[in-house]
C-alpha cells in the first residue's frame, strides 16, 4: 500500500495522521505519514519533525515546522471535534444546533428517557440514555472532545464530572450559579478528587457575553470552548496581542 493510499483508507476510517511534505530544502517535496497510532510511512523528512508528530496532531491545526534548515509542511486529518452534553434540557438543542453549524459530532446524554428524544433533541448527531458513567465510557472523550454538564442536580453533575476529569477531553464546562460550582467543588474534594484536577471545570462555563436566553447561553459556552481549543483567552479581539486567526 503506498502512503497516500493508506491516507485515503485513514481518512475513510476517521483515524487521526498528520501527513509532512518537505516544501523547502531538501529532498523538495518528500513525504511522510504519520498516524495517531505510531504507524510511519514514507521518508525524507527530519527526525526532529517526524518526532513531534503526535504534538501536531493533537494540534488540530496545519503549520509550517521548521529543522535543520528544511521547511516542512505538516497537514493534519482528523475526524470532526465532538461535543458531548450530559443533560437533555433546552439549552443542550441549542448548543447542538450551534456546534453542528462549526461541523462537530455533537452527542446529548441523559438517563431520563423522556428528556433524550429526537424531538426536543433535532440538532444531536447521537442520542445516550444512560446515567453518566455509563454514557462517558460509551463515548470515550479524548483530546478532540469538549464535555459541557446542564444538569442541575448532584446525582447527575457530580458523576458526570468525576467521569470527564477521568478522560482526556480539552475542554470540562458545567452550568450553574458560582454557589452551585463551589458545592460541586467541595463534594468532588470530599469524593477525593484532587484540586489539581477541579482546576480544569469551567464553571460557570461561558464567555461573559451577557447572555440572556438559551441560544445566547450556548454561543457564550460555545465560543470558550472554541477558544481554549486555539489557546486563546477568549478576550476582545481588540485588547489582543495575538494575531487574529489561531495559527495553522
Amino acid at each position: 500500500m503506498t502512503l497516500f493510499e493508506r491516507l485515503a483508507e485513514a481518512i475513510e476510517r476517521e483515524e487521526r495522521a498528520v501527513l509532512l511534505t518537505v516544501v523547502e530544502g531538501e529532498p523538495l517535496g518528500a513525504h511522510v505519514l504519520v498516524l495517531e497510532s505510531g504507524e510511519r510511512l514514507g521518508d525524507g523528512v527530519p527526525e526532529a519533525v517526524v518526532g513531534s508528530a503526535a504534538e501536531l496532531i493533537r494540534s488540530h491545526r496545519n503549520r509550517i515546522v521548521e529543522a535543520d534548515g528544511v521547511r516542512v509542511f505538516a497537514e493534519v486529518f482528523a475526524p470532526p471535534p465532538r461535543l458531548l452534553v450530559y443533560g437533555a434540557v433546552d439549552t443542550a438543542e441549542a448548543l447542538c444546533a450551534a456546534a453542528r453549524l462549526l461541523g462537530w459530532r455533537t452527542i446529548v446524554a441523559d438517563a431520563r428517557a423522556r428528556f433524550a428524544t429526537r424531538e426536543r433533541l433535532p440538532s444531536a448527531d447521537e442520542l445516550i440514555v444512560d446515567w453518566p458513567a455509563e454514557a462517558i465510557a460509551q463515548v470515550a472523550p479524548d483530546h478532540a472532545t469538549a464535555v459541557v454538564v446542564l444538569t442541575h442536580d448532584e446525582k447527575f453533575d457530580i458523576p458526570a464530572l468525576e467521569g470527564a476529569l477521568a478522560t482526556d477531553a480539552f475542554y470540562v464546562g458545567a452550568l450553574g450559579s458560582r454557589t452551585t460550582q463551589q458545592r460541586r467543588r467541595e463534594r468532588l474534594l470530599a469524593r477525593g478528587m484532587p484540586e489539581e484536577a477541579l482546576d480544569r471545570i469551567s464553571g460557570p462555563c461561558g464567555l461573559d457575553i451577557g447572555a440572556g436566553s438559551q441560544p445566547e447561553t450556548a454561543l457564550s459556552i460555545l465560543a470558550e470552548i472554541v477558544a481554549t481549543r486555539a489557546g486563546r483567552a477568549g478576550g476582545p479581539l481588540g485588547a489582543s496581542t495575538h494575531r487574529i486567526h489561531a495559527e495553522g
